[in-house]
């Protein structure tokens, strides 16, 4: 209103100011025709026919209150009308186009948990509120449906899903979520389906410290999630180089033979998170000496073979590959 008033006022102003001689009667009749003009002109466009979208909600109604709605109906239909461009201004205004109901109960199957919704029952509905000139030419989406149970669910963990890369010298130690699981409600088929449900794909790189996020869930067709959006954790850890000494085992040994190696133990290192580095133990590491191999082998040296390491570490290597050796007989 205050641009509209501002405006009348500039046009006012200039009016006003232009010589007496200009605003003569003259003038004032052919601002009045250039006006006719305009009316006559907006007149004849509006009489022609143009095509326009318009919007129309939907309305899942009925629906019984043991019902679980797994996998909504779309609440907006988008409808392309043909019409008189008077008509299509109408819908614009005055007569904008009502929400459309769809009772539950005229399209659900309660055996397959599914319900689908013509398109030509909704355009019926539509053309109850058009006017008779108007033709509907496109529709979108092209289909309808919904799903739906009653109270059939169960509980799967929480996976992370994209690209989490944390700095330089860093790796990702630990991710947590919180809720860890989630409740997955579906019709039997379905629930028979889903083992675990994933967050939507992230992409998160070049961090250090921990970093906690509100994330959603990928969602799943007929399936309903709740919650739909869990807190995420990423725990990143320095990388160190770290080595241990880990005592050599022979294997394949004959009865009655002892290997003897010299060292008795070789320095297995790795790269691994510092945190982590405290949880390891030389228990978990197996080097070992195949006396297959030297049976075979004409070397005087015996070879090393790193059998197990734990989980976690990165880069494992013994230091050395090779060590003497002295085969003994067992008294």
């Amino acid at each position: 209103m205050h641009n509209a008033s501002h405006i009348l006022q500039l046009v006012r102003d200039f009016l006003l100011g232009l010589p007496k001689r200009i605003i003569s009667k003259e003038f004032l009749i052919f601002l009045f025709f250039l006006a006719l003009s305009a009316i006559f002109w907006l007149l004849m466009s509006l009489n022609g026919t143009y095509e326009k979208e318009y919007p129309v909600a939907l309305r899942l109604t009925g629906v019984p209150r043991n019902a679980v709605i797994t996998g909504p109906l779309e609440d907006t239909v988008y409808v392309t009308i043909r019409d008189k461009g008077f008509q299509l201004l109408a819908y614009s205004t005055s007569k904008s186009i009502q929400p459309v109901s769809v009772p539950f109960s005229a399209y659900a199957q309660k055996d397959t948990g599914h319900g689908n919704v013509p398109i030509g029952d909704i355009k019926a509905s539509i053309y109850l509120q058009l006017f008779k000139s108007s033709k509907i030419t496109q529709f979108k989406p092209g289909k309808l449906d919904f799903y739906f149970n009653f109270g059939l669910s169960k509980v799967v963990p929480v996976r992370m899903a994209g690209t989490v890369v944390p700095g330089e010298s860093y790796y990702l130690s630990k991710v947590e979520f919180w809720p860890e699981k989630v409740t997955v409600y579906a019709n039997r088929h379905l629930l028979d389906k889903v083992h675990s449900v994933s967050t939507e794909n992230l992409y998160i790189t070049n961090f250090s410290d921990t970093l906690y996020r509100m994330v959603s869930l990928k969602s799943i067709r007929g399936v309903k999630i709740v919650p739909n959006r869990v807190q995420i954790g990423l725990f990143p850890d320095i990388l160190t180089e770290e080595s241990v000494e880990v005592p050599i085992t022979a294997i394949n040994m004959p009865a009655g033979k002892v290997l003897r190696t010299f060292p008795s133990k070789v320095k297995v290192s790795f790269i691994i998170g510092a945190s982590m580095f405290r949880t390891i133990h030389v228990s978990q590491f197996s080097v070992v000496a195949n006396y297959k191999e030297l049976a075979s082998d004409s070397t005087k040296n015996c070879k090393l073979h790193l059998k197990m390491f734990p989980h976690g570490i990165m880069k494992p290597h013994l230091d050395v590959n090779q060590v003497d050796y002295l085969i003994e007989e067992n008294e």
